[in-house]
């Protein structure tokens, strides 16, 4: 090549590498200060081939140092400052990196403070960062729940359910407008109106841009029936919110109905036996053979499965499928009835995933009212952390909670069992079971952030699990994890997805034909507790003449009380127990009765930090 060409034609190389190379800087940044932490996020560049951005931050307002470097699709960083000290002011700047390292210029300034914060503010803070998992995360295409954080294409059917029902939350409490959230939805139901279904029912995974079944293993590639209940179970609460008479609104309550009305909850009795069953395939029909028998995650199946207009089964499948296999267990731990499921109650998760929607306080089947089986799973799991008999570091009354999730072996679910405890305990098993106990449940909420934070807290929350004993620390999150986080704070809050779920009109007559009663032995009396330091639950009420009486007393100060049986002109009819010491928490008791004569009595109880208190019982003959 002559000189002359070879000169020009690299001036023009480097020129216009120079011109390419050189990037403009993000914009829209926003700083916002918490307690221990600095929330920084922005708007990508919209300069090509950006490389990464750094960060830069001043201390006293004006000196910027650098932060640290990350990636191009990385839009928000968490500034730690807990050992930093309180009421903070902090000050970022943002260059874009081109791919040649050429620097943007600096964007302007943004400060925030850290403060205080109260524990309506933790759980807004945690409600809403953890919410954006379902917003921010999720799969452009279809607008599904993505597995886990960063897994690609990969959709899941039963985790998408509870981000739905995190998508009403986020509409509800305003951190994003209800036409976004309704526009959010009808990207979803237009999605799962074209994805593969079999028989109505959806596979356990799918590709978030066509549809496609992603086997969840080898036979398991066709119909999901659990990870479909708990679709619904979301798209449910989602048409009873979504109630305005607005064109896309009344669209969306359109779309969730075909979408209810297709599964096919009878075929799955495969040829109409008497029990569901979890799994079909195209390819391999029934070769999985998952009978649904209880207890565990999946108890919402049946009654969605007796709901159905359409599709619906006898609700007599509750007894011959769902408790007909040794579901009772009356076992006690840390002075806390089981009343169903594995030993200690089984991973936290089987007293979430079928409760985000179903409210399970004012009603009880043969075996139990689900919400107080629930507290005392939760109460099981809690006290067994304080007993901590297999002595790992870490475990206390604020560090607590085992369930399914990541570990540093691996995916596993863990619980009170000595074998399937490893130390590893995941965020999401108590903050999920606030409605269940919301002091040890908020206790761990603060433990997690202000003691573990730095470690355990990320972009979309606190990260899945972590284990001291072994110094490991997940940087992960599912959508399975953090969906009842969001959820079951709600609940616990303001009930809304229980009210929202439980509005639908096939929910209560499907509730009466699995043989559910109503029952009043949930709804600790709060302000009662706060001012007398105890309330009391008594079941069952009517009570035989000779059967016997259970009692749920809660104490906020460790006391020694006396329980004993009048009639209704105050005279003595029965002595329980004349001196009993009580230790602070729920405690249950049973007292069997000596054939008391049918008629209305009162429970009195004694302490010493309240008056004496008593309940109505009414007896009635065998």
């Amino acid at each position: 090549m002559p000189l002359r060409l070879f000169i020009l034609f690299s001036l023009l190389l480097t020129t216009g590498c120079l011109v390419a190379q050189v990037p403009l800087p993000p914009s829209n940044v926003v700083a916002k200060g918490y307690e221990s932490h600095i929330a920084v996020s922005w708007q990508a560049s919209i300069s090509a081939n950006i490389s990464s951005y750094k960060i830069f931050r001043a201390t006293d307002g004006s000196n910027f140092e650098f932060l640290k470097n990350v990636s191009a699709t990385t839009l928000s960083i968490t500034d730690w400052t807990g050992d930093e000290g309180q009421n903070l002011n902090r000050c970022y700047q943002i260059q874009s990196i081109g791919q040649g390292g050429q620097e943007s210029t600096f964007t302007s300034s943004v400060c925030a403070n850290t403060q205080i914060m109260s524990d309506e503010a933790l759980l807004d803070m945690v409600q809403e960062q953890t919410f954006r998992y379902f917003w921010e995360h999720a799969h452009p295409v279809s607008g599904m729940a993505r597995e886990r954080l960063n897994s690609g294409q990969t959709v899941t059917t039963g985790g998408s359910g509870f981000g739905i029902m995190s998508i009403v939350v986020a509409s509800e409490r305003g951190w994003i407008t209800r036409d976004a959230a309704v526009n959010r939805l009808l990207q979803i139901v237009s999605f799962l109106q074209v994805a593969d279904r079999f028989h109505g029912a959806y596979p356990h995974w799918m590709d978030g841009t066509t549809g496609n079944t992603i086997a969840f293993s080898q036979k398991d590639n066709g119909a999901d029936l659990v990870e479909t209940a708990f679709l619904i179970q979301g798209l449910l609460a989602a048409r009873q919110y979504f109630d305005q008479n607005t064109a896309l609104e009344k669209a969306l309550r359109d779309v969730i109905k075909g979408i209810w009305e297709d599964v096919e909850w009878d075929w799955f009795r495969k040829n109409n036996g008497n029990v569901l069953y979890w799994h079909w395939s195209p390819n391999y029909n029934w070769e999985m053979n998952f009978p649904l028998r209880g207890f565990n995650e999946t108890q919402i199946v049946y009654l969605l499965a007796a709901a159905s207009p359409t599709h619906g089964v006898p609700g007599s499948l509750y007894q011959t499928g769902w408790t007909s296999s040794n579901y009772a267990n009356n076992s006690i731990h840390f002075g806390n009835k089981v009343y169903c499921g594995p030993f200690g109650g089984g991973p936290m998760f089987f007293a979430h995933y079928s409760y985000l929607g179903f409210d399970p306080r004012p009603v009880k089947d043969a075996f139990c009212n689900y919400f107080i089986r629930n507290r005392n799973h939760a109460l099981i799991q809690h006290a067994y952390s304080v007993a901590n008999p297999k002595n790992y570091p870490g475990y206390s009354g604020e560090a607590w909670g085992l369930t399914a999730c990541d570990g540093p072996n691996g995916y596993s679910a863990h619980d009170i069992y000595p074998s399937n405890d490893d130390g590893t305990i995941s965020p999401t098993a108590a903050l999920a079971s606030m409605p269940y106990t919301p002091d040890q449940s908020i206790a761990a909420m603060r433990h997690f952030y202000r003691i573990l934070g730095q470690n355990l807290w990320g972009e979309y929350g606190f990260y899945d699990a972590y284990n001291l004993n072994q110094n490991w620390f997940a940087d992960s999150y599912l959508a399975i994890d953090q969906g009842p986080i969001v959820v079951m704070i709600e609940n616990y809050r303001t009930g809304l997805l229980w009210k929202k779920f439980m509005l639908n009109p096939e929910i209560q007559p499907a509730l009466t034909a699995l043989g559910f009663q109503p029952d009043n032995t949930v709804g600790i009396n709060e302000n009662l507790l706060e001012k007398n330091g105890l309330d009391l639950a008594v079941y069952p009420n009517p009570v035989a003449s000779n059967g016997v009486l259970n009692l749920e007393v809660s104490i906020l100060k460790a006391q020694t009380i006396a329980l004993t049986l009048l009639d209704n002109k105050g005279q003595l009819v029965q002595i329980f127990t004349p001196q009993k010491a009580m230790p602070v928490g729920v405690h249950t008791l049973s007292f069997p009765l000596n054939n008391v004569p049918k008629g209305v009595y009162f429970l009195e109880i004694n302490g010493q930090t309240f008056e004496k208190w008593s309940k109505k019982i009414l007896i009635i003959n065998d």
